[in-house]
């Protein structure tokens, strides 16, 4: 584990939906309150992993964008 985050996944090149579908995946074999860390180049993802959250129960923590690359920081809800 890292300072930030309990897991990382990297969806880098993929397309909506795939970065959701992974990280509703990942986050079901999370404990609740650990913290993933997704890296995504797909623009939609801004849109698509807030919105998932919101209906799933998940904090989105916040977006952090560096050149093509947007770094997610979403909490496991409960």
């Amino acid at each position: 584990m890292t300072d930030d985050h309990d897991i990382a996944l990297d969806c880098e090149g993929l397309l909506c939906p795939l970065p959701v579908l992974r990280a509703r995946k990942r986050l079901a074999a999370m404990r609740p309150g650990q913290i993933l860390r997704l890296t995504a180049t797909d623009r939609m993802a801004a849109i698509d992993l807030p919105h998932f959250c919101a209906e799933a129960g998940h904090t989105f923590l916040d977006a952090t964008e560096t050149g093509p690359v947007t770094t997610y920081r979403i909490r496991r809800g409960p």
